[in-house]
C-alpha cells in the first residue's frame, strides 16, 4: 500500500426507473435545487450509503422512496453499471446504477428544497444541462458496460459537455475463449490450465 494511509471514497446509489413511452423507452430525471451540487442540472433520484449498516440496494430503495415517493422492492432492483468518478476538483467516490422497472406509487417531488422538477425523458435524448457524472452512468448503462471510470481534469464543467466527455467504458470479459483460463492444481501440485482450453 502507497502512504499517507488506506484511500476512502463515498458510495453512492442512483435509481434508472425505465418504463416504455410513446416513442421508447423513457427514464425517470430530476432537476436540482437550492443550495447543493449541480444547481439546475438534471440527474437521477439518488443518494448516498447511510454507513456500514445499509448495502447499496436497501439505500436505492429508501433514496428512492425519499425523492420520489416510489416504492421500489428490493427484488425489483436490477445491477446496471458502476462508475468510478472523479470531479474536476478532485474529490472520487463510486457509484452504483440500479435499473428499476416495477414500483408501486406515481414520482413527484418529495423534497423540495433540493429538487424543483421531476419528469421522464427519451432514455436516448436527456435534457441538458445534465451532471456530467450522472450523463456518463446514463451512457455507459446504454452502452450495456458493467463498470465505466468518469476521471474529469481541473476545468471541466460540472454539466455534460461532449467536448470533454471524459466516459470510460471497462470492457466485460467476452464469449469468444479469449479470456485466460484459470489455473487449475494439477498432479504433484502443479498448475495446469482449466478443462475447457487448449493447453
Amino acid at each position: 500500500m502507497s502512504g499517507g494511509g488506506r484511500h476512502t471514497v463515498p458510495v453512492d446509489v442512483h435509481l434508472i426507473a425505465v418504463r416504455d413511452g410513446e416513442k421508447g423507452p423513457e427514464v425517470l430525471l430530476s432537476r436540482r435545487a437550492g443550495a447543493v451540487y449541480a444547481t439546475g442540472h438534471w440527474h437521477f433520484p439518488s443518494g448516498h450509503v447511510d454507513g456500514p449498516a445499509e448495502d447499496v440496494v436497501a439505500a436505492l430503495v429508501r433514496e428512492t422512496r425519499e425523492e420520489t415517493g416510489l416504492v421500489v422492492e428490493p427484488e425489483d432492483v436490477r445491477a446496471a453499471v458502476t462508475v468510478h468518478d472523479r470531479a474536476p476538483a478532485g474529490s472520487t467516490r463510486v457509484g452504483f446504477f440500479f435499473e428499476v422497472r416495477r414500483w408501486s406509487g406515481t414520482p413527484g417531488v418529495m423534497e423540495p428544497e433540493v429538487c424543483d422538477g421531476m419528469g421522464w425523458f427519451p432514455l436516448d435524448a436527456p435534457p441538458e444541462p445534465m451532471v456530467a457524472y450522472c450523463r456518463a452512468g446514463l451512457d455507459a448503462y446504454r452502452t450495456g458496460a458493467g463498470v465505466a471510470l468518469h476521471f474529469q481534469e481541473p476545468g471541466d464543467p460540472i454539466g455534460h459537455d461532449p467536448t470533454a466527455d471524459r466516459l470510460r467504458v471497462v470492457p466485460a470479459p467476452d464469449s469468444t475463449g479469449s479470456r485466460p483460463e484459470p489455473e487449475m492444481p494439477g498432479p504433484a501440485g502443479r498448475a495446469t490450465r482449466g478443462t475447457g482450453g487448449s493447453s
